[in-house]
């Protein structure tokens, strides 16, 4: 794919990418997320007061990995899964106005999620403030990586820590590093074994021993009904192949099995978590200019 227009608009058609960033500690992990791919080649992600630890990662460790794999209402012909490795920045200042670039992506994200236009009316907007306080990561990229998607295959339910999940989706989405410790991403299949999950690793992924994870995530057409999981646990190198030894089920959203509840329980967790991130700076909680988005819903609704 030479030309760097027609690449950039291949990458923009996924309506969600795997983010890859690295803890204190030197582990990966991975959530999905939506972002604007811009003409100079470099990628706009945002993230919410409410859901910072990306941003807070990438503080720490600019080292970040990309994966476009999920071709849920691409419109991709040949979808493959594409890798984007390289360096991201998250300036400490929070973005309230939608102008510039974010403003495309407000337009973009309006558009391919029309359920999250009703969060611009009452009493949403008493509830939800915290979603349009923005903290923008910009992705440059140093390696790309083309590999056709794997043969789809489910694993078994069993009683190994997460098997339930997992077996719920076609393929899964490894998180590990190579041995210079910065983050990788890989789209493939796994299997049960009696200590854990057989990981299927083409031999030319320079994957490397470590902590890990295997996340699993999904939308439907309209970038809704979402959910994600990960399985996170210990890469080792066997002998006979890869294999991940879980210690333990992160689902940051509505649980596999989960209640009304959850949804509640998800925005008191995220407002808690943007009221600590402002008092932690001494900062006052912004005002959102809620008429200049409601500007973009009426241009996206009116067909632009």
């Amino acid at each position: 794919m030479s030309d760097p227009t027609v690449f950039n608009e291949t990458l923009q058609a996924y309506r969600t990418c795997e983010l890859a960033t690295l803890t204190g500690n030197g582990a990966p992990v991975a959530w999905p997320t939506s972002g604007l791919v811009r003409p100079d080649g470099t990628i706009l992600l945002t993230t919410s007061l409410g859901f910072p630890q990306k941003a807070l990662n990438v503080r720490r460790d600019g080292r970040v990995a990309l994966l476009f794999s999920n071709p849920t209402a691409s419109g991709l012909e040949q979808p493959g899964q594409i890798l984007v490795r390289g360096e991201a920045i998250c300036p400490d200042e929070i973005h309230v106005k939608p102008e510039g670039d974010l403003e495309a992506f407000w337009e973009l994200l309006l558009e391919r999620q029309p359920s999250s236009q009703s969060y611009l009316d009452w009493p949403m907007t008493a509830m939800t403030d915290f979603y349009y306080m923005r903290l923008l990561i910009t992705v440059t990229p140093t390696e790309i990586v083309e590999r056709p998607l794997p043969v789809p295959a489910r694993s078994k339910v069993t009683s190994l820590l997460g098997a339930e999940v997992l077996a719920g989706f076609d393929s899964v989405v490894l998180t590990a590093v190579d041995k210079a410790g910065a983050p990788l991403l890989l789209r493939t299949t796994v299997s049960v074994a009696s200590e854990g999950y057989r990981v299927d690793v083409p031999e030319d992924v320079p994957v490397a021993e470590g902590p890990a994870g295997l996340l699993v995530h999904r939308h439907d057409d309209r970038l809704w009904n979402l959910y994600n999981a990960s399985v996170r646990g210990e890469l080792v190198a066997d002998g006979t192949g890869w294999l991940l030894k879980p210690d333990r089920l992160v689902e940051p959203g509505a649980r596999h099995r989960g209640s009304p509840l959850d949804q509640l329980r998800v925005l008191r967790e995220t407002r808690a978590a943007t009221k600590r991130y402002l008092e932690r700076r001494g900062l006052a909680r912004p005002v959102i200019p809620w008429a200049d988005y409601r500007a973009i819903r009426s241009r996206v609704r009116n067909g632009g």
